[in-house]
């Protein structure tokens, strides 16, 4: 509905419990509804219990209830004055007036009535020992109540008009469950519409509405809940029922995210997502929104706006009709725990009509919901739906003896669903390929595509929910430019905020650029200076104890001079690489270079170890055939610890499919080879893939090198390959030194007898390097923009290789406006050849010089002379 659409311009701001507990928060509570005021608006504030307090009360009625069989010779019915309940009252009691102290106000006269309220309703319990659900929703309804208390005496204090509404004397809840069934005080119902009557009413209280969530009334008047997380539903039912132009959502994070943020500190920030899409990601594990609330607002046409009360200037989520993008899309990766999971195997299932209708009747007869289903000919798995509740023991044992009749029931608990969300999924299945392999070492139960198609579901024992979460979302999320729907990650948001980043080097050294670039059509550019500064910054991380320089980046001997200058040693994967290293640096200490390769010659070992430098075994075949190469000698080995990474499947360099590493389940053979031929392993390396921008990563790498280590009491370094990713599009998340040396230290920590390398390339070059182009041509056809440069995949392979992406700018014309989209293409007689897709270029002509960012790395190192034209020359700018 959009706001001319509305009668009164309603604005509903709800604030959870964390929210409301803070005495910080409460200056940007009363501004945000200052400013809607100000922007016209009636606002209605929408309010839960304080954080902890509905779990308390949830304990102080359990207690209360025990209280009487507890109560020893002359305590009287309420247990005396130690009672473990009145503990409990006192403590809900402290928590308010803790906050009305550092809020610095006193105790309201409504508030004192409501405790004396709660005391009563409390002594009645004690005295027969009895909570009916009658009781327990009036007892938890006491949180939110008492907290209107607090609402109201700040913001009237603050000076903010204010009218306190009881939510009860709006919302009626209306229910179709049994008498006596006690959902029907927990767990209410309701059918919004829009109230004409309630608007006009609501119109004529003055300043700021206030009411409570999670409450409601039935139809005789009696206090009910919404269900735990009721406090988002009340909300849209408030806001549907006045036609609100907006619902807030404000709570203590800044939005829905791609990952829970709590495990995934790269989980990124979801700006924009469609009803749809929320609730998939909301009923799939996220905690930030209560999926009930979505489908209320959804039909009632209200966007949601998601914001932190801690920074409320940053913009967060906005669910609405718009999900920003009409492309299929992954979104996010989520994990619901706690899930029961229900297989049914009969082989009279087959051709036999009304077997899940007979079977699933008994489900609903015990009010079990059930969430995911896959069938086959015999077999039927169910999950049941973790959102309602923990499903009691007692449920599942008559479930079970139900369905005998029918099938042979298996119970299996707790398990997991982990959910792949976005739209039309099944147009993104390609993108889970490398994901896939992550199920290889799981059990899964279960697996479903959803109807909605909007989510990719598997179901897992629960302990291993985590870990592949974790990898889902490094392999579909952990990449990709801040755009409209997403937006930074966890950790870039709540780490102090950083000066602005500075200008690239190449904008600061263009004249000089194009000095060199009329020198030659096209010239690769190497920046001294960037490189210092990239291998500086590693150096600086102190759990790593030697840095090595994965050569075969970009083996220049102007790049390699300048690494080697600042301290860097260097790791190699061919004799010539080697060689150059040795000749560039002839007083380099041998064991500060790595010989790593694979599958290669005998002869190559044997130069190597002539060398005197570190060799480290890829595979058992040498050790097996060529043991007299390794006798006596000290090596490392590269393990495959099963986690292959990186932007595109051409740089995962570890799992099954993977050329690279030895197994874990060659351990014993390499044990005993080391063994038998007097061979010592003193290093363990490993290395998964390029471009990964996670620091989580190399923990988990270091951890599970640390863990076979214990098996070779030799070993004295662990070695966690390269692969650190660098930013690509503008935007683009950048590694955060700061974090990785934190968790390699909790590594050095855990692991003090292990010395830590690291081996980076494209890491330390890349961003140092740009390859100049002349513009040959241009061209247009049919609406299609063509800029032809000079040069091409004979001088970058990465775009047509890897699908990689580079920032183009026309160096010449560097702050002229766009014009429009182009593609950049090369001389190359490939359908192939093209430096970038749809960039927005200005005006371009011949003789124009176009750069290409981040060119440092593998770009003249895989050049080529196809066509038999000479790829581009290499220059050090200094």
């Amino acid at each position: 509905m959009s706001p001319d659409a509305t009668d009164a311009g309603w604005v509903v701001l709800k604030y959870g419990g964390t929210s409301v507990a803070d005495p910080a928060h409460w200056p940007s509570i009363a501004a945000a509804l200052r400013a809607r005021r100000d922007e016209g608006a009636r606002t209605v504030l929408v309010h839960s219990a304080l954080a902890g307090v509905s779990d308390l009360l949830e304990r102080l009625g359990r207690a209360a209830a025990g209280a009487r069989g507890a109560a020893g010779p002359g305590e009287g019915a309420a247990g005396g004055p130690g009672a473990a309940h009145l503990e409990v009252l006192s403590e809900v009691r402290a928590r308010h007036h803790t906050l009305l102290d550092a809020l610095g106000l006193p105790v309201p006269d409504g508030l004192t009535a409501l405790e004396r309220d709660l005391e009563r309703l409390v002594a009645g319990v004690a005295l027969t020992g009895e909570l009916s659900p009658s009781l327990r929703a009036r007892i938890l309804s006491c949180g939110e109540l008492m907290a209107t208390r607090i609402a109201v005496a700040y913001l009237e204090a603050d000076g903010l008009e204010v009218s306190p509404v009881d939510a009860r004397s709006v919302l009626r809840a209306e229910t179709e469950l049994p008498p006596g069934d006690p959902r029907h005080f927990l767990a209410a119902g309701f059918r919004p519409e829009r109230d004409e009557a309630l608007a006009r009413t609501w119109r004529e209280l003055p300043g700021v509405i206030v009411t409570q969530g999670f409450l409601a009334a039935d139809a005789r008047g009696r206090t009910v809940l919404l269900g735990r997380g009721g406090s988002d539903t009340s909300a849209a039912w408030i806001a549907a029922k006045l036609g609100a132009r907006r619902l807030e959502i404000w709570t203590d994070v800044p939005g829905m995210f791609s990952a829970d943020p709590r495990l995934i500190p790269s989980a990124r920030l979801l700006r924009r997502l469609s009803f749809e899409e929320a609730q998939e990601v909301a009923a799939t594990g996220a905690r930030v929104l209560h999926p009930r609330c979505l489908p209320v607002a959804h039909r009632a046409g209200i966007p949601v706006h998601i914001h932190s009360t801690r920074h409320p200037e940053r913009a967060g989520t906005v669910v609405c009709d718009d999900p920003g993008d009409d492309d299929p899309r992954i979104k996010a990766v989520a994990a619901r725990a706690g899930v029961v999971l229900v297989s049914m195997e009969t082989p009279g299932m087959w051709q036999e009509a009304g077997f899940l209708a007979r079977a699933f009747a008994v489900f609903a007869e015990l009010g079990l919901s059930i969430d995911l289903v896959s069938t086959s000919e015999s077999v039927v798995t169910v999950t049941l739906d973790a959102t309602q509740g923990e499903v009691a023991d007692e449920a599942l044992a008559l479930l079970e003896r139900r369905l005998a009749v029918l099938c042979t029931t298996r119970v299996v608990r707790p398990c997991a669903a982990v959910s792949v969300v976005g739209a039309r999924m099944r147009a993104s299945l390609h993108r889970l390929a490398p994901a896939l392999e992550s199920f290889q070492e799981h059990e899964v139960y279960l697996v479903s595509q959803a109807a909605s198609d909007l989510n990719f579901t598997v179901v897992v024992e629960e302990a291993q929910a985590e870990p592949l979460m974790r990898n889902l979302h490094a392999l579909v999320l952990g990449h990709g430019a801040d755009d409209e729907v997403l937006g930074p990650s966890w950790e870039e948001l709540t780490l102090p905020d950083a000066p602005p980043a500075p200008p690239p080097w190449w904008r600061r050294k263009r004249e000089a650029l194009l000095e060199v670039a009329r020198e030659a059509p096209a010239r690769y550019v190497y920046h001294a200076d960037t490189l210092r500064e990239a291998a500086a910054g590693l150096l600086s991380i102190g759990a790593l104890d030697r840095v090595l320089y994965a050569v075969k980046a970009n083996p220049h001997p102007g790049v390699l001079r300048v690494l080697g200058e600042a301290g860097l040693g260097f790791e190699c994967v061919s004799p010539g690489e080697l060689r150059r290293v040795r000749e560039l640096f002839p007083d380099l200490p041998r064991d500060r270079i790595l010989f790593t390769p694979n599958f290669a010659p005998q002869g190559e070992y044997e130069e190597a170890f002539a060398a005197g430098v570190r060799v480290t075994l890829d595979n058992l075949h040498p050790l097996e055939r060529w043991p007299e190469v390794f006798r006596g000698r000290e090596i490392f080995a590269r393990m495959d610890v099963g986690e292959g990474r990186g932007h595109h499947g051409h740089v995962r360099t570890a799992g099954v499919q993977s050329k690279f590493g030895i197994h874990a389940d060659e351990l014993d053979r390499l044990e005993t080879l080391c063994t038998r031929h007097g061979v010592t392993l003193v290093g363990l390396h490993a290395h998964s893939g390029s471009g990964i921008r996670e620091p989580e990563h190399w923990q988990r790498v270091a951890g599970e090198l640390a863990r076979i280590a214990g098996r070779f009491p030799a070993v004295e370094v662990l070695d966690l390959g390269g692969g650190l990713g660098v930013p690509e599009k503008e935007g683009d998340r950048a590694l955060l030194p700061r974090r990785l040396d934190a968790l390699l230290g909790e590594v050095r920590q855990a692991y003090p007898g292990y010395r830590l390398w690291m081996e980076p390339g494209r890491y330390l070059v890349s961003e140092a390097g740009v390859l100049l182009a002349a513009v040959t041509q241009t061209k247009e056809k049919r609406g299609a923009r063509f800029v032809g440069v000079a040069t091409g995949m004979n001088s970058l392979l990465r775009p047509a290789l890897y699908g990689a992406y580079h920032r183009i700018v026309n160096l010449t014309r560097l702050d002229d406006p766009p014009v429009g989209m182009a593609t950049v293409v090369g001389p190359i007689c490939e359908s192939g050849d093209r430096l970038g897709r749809d960039r927005f270029l200005p005006a371009t002509e011949e003789g124009d010089v176009l750069l290409v960012a981040n060119a440092g790395a593998y770009g003249h190192a895989m050049a080529s002379r196809y066509n038999l034209r000479e790829p581009a020359e290499e220059y050090l700018l200094r």
